[in-house]
């Protein structure tokens, strides 16, 4: 059932109809809470609240937008407000740990590999919440440029400097891994 009818559903008071657009949608929304946010528990917290507000809303929502859109943008603004709310630094133990290795895999190599991982999750926590958030939803999720305008309520022009300026940063950021 596409997501619009099962959006209505909802807002007419079908729980079952809401419980399939959160299970749809919460593994691609606590990914993007996780690459905004930095850890599992804080990005779980920002998608528990997003589809709670979300439920509320439903009579309010526009069918115009596109339903995973319209919790892209709830969610996006949750993290936001608690990265706002966050103290600048991270602590160390917010990096995930690597993966186990690969019996086959060389030991310098995935030394390497999990040094440039740590650099650029580095890298990504030292953007300002707006580039990350743009950054995260355009190269780990694919979305197009008026796609994050929408999350984001900012224009597409805005969207546009916002990934010039994160890439630009990332890439020098990098610069030593090449």
């Amino acid at each position: 059932m596409p997501d619009d009818l099962l959006a209505v559903r909802a807002a007419e008071g079908d729980d079952d109809a809401f419980a399939v657009l959160v299970r749809r949608h919460s593994g691609r929304l606590t990914a993007l809470a996780y690459h905004l946010l930095g850890n599992r528990p804080d990005a779980e917290d920002a998608v528990q609240d997003a589809f709670l507000s979300a439920w509320r809303q439903l009579p309010e929502f526009r069918h115009g937008a596109a339903f995973g859109t319209w919790m892209y943008r709830i969610v996006t603004n949750r993290c936001l407000n608690a990265l706002r709310r966050r103290p600048a630094a991270l602590p160390l133990d917010a990096v995930p740990e690597p993966v186990a290795p690969d019996a086959g895999s060389a030991p310098p190599r995935m030394a390497e590999t999990d040094a440039t991982a740590a650099a650029l999750t580095q890298a990504l926590a030292e953007l300002t919440p707006e580039l990350r958030a743009c950054w995260v939803l355009r190269e780990l999720h694919g979305l197009h440029y008026e796609e994050i305008a929408q999350v984001t309520g900012s224009s597409e022009a805005a969207v546009r400097g916002r990934l010039f300026r994160a890439r630009r940063a990332l890439t020098e950021a990098m610069r030593p891994w090449r």
